[in-house]
């Protein structure tokens, strides 16, 4: 079987964080590929991997990139598919810097983008818009958002228990 969802970040310092989306990959049984390609120091390696993504068979990549973070945005320069922008936090702008390169990019050239740190949710995103046509992981999805409504309503309860002392 082939992946389905590219994850990419600029350095191995991006990988506590990304690690989180391939987490959530497996919890899936989502398959995936993870890769260091710098749009700074290999920008013809990172060029390369955005335009043969599609011929491997992917169909959703998650980009992840702190400080200037023009990661995601090369990247969907140079695919048609369709890619989430994860903003790494850093220490000079605690991840602001990284946020703003990703969210703002110009008319044609679009990249989804989850909050600094969020490889969790751009995870989600990506299954999310595998489910649309793959009606069993589909199912997963409903599944866990189900799952994730009853933690709240535990919380809830637990919250009004304790109230009530």
């Amino acid at each position: 079987m082939k992946a389905l969802i590219g994850i990419v970040m600029g350095s191995d310092s991006d990988l506590p964080t990304m690690k989180t989306a391939a987490e959530v990959c497996e919890e899936f049984g989502v398959l995936y590929e993870m890769n260091i390609v710098s749009a700074h120091r290999t920008p013809m390696d990172m060029a390369k991997y955005g335009q043969e993504a599609y011929k491997r068979g992917l169909r959703v990549i998650i980009a992840g990139a702190g400080g200037a973070a023009h990661l995601p945005g090369m990247i969907a320069a140079n695919t048609p598919l369709p890619v989430i922008g994860v903003p790494i936090r850093t220490e000079a702008l605690s991840g602001m810097d990284s946020l703003l390169s990703i969210v703002q990019m110009p008319p044609g050239v679009p990249v989804a983008t989850v909050a600094i740190g969020g490889a969790k949710n751009a995870a989600l995103l990506a299954i999310q818009i595998l489910a649309t046509s793959d009606p069993s992981l589909l199912e997963s999805v409903i599944s866990y958002k189900e799952k994730i409504a009853d933690m709240s309503r535990e919380k809830n309860q637990r919250l009004r228990k304790e109230l009530k002392k």
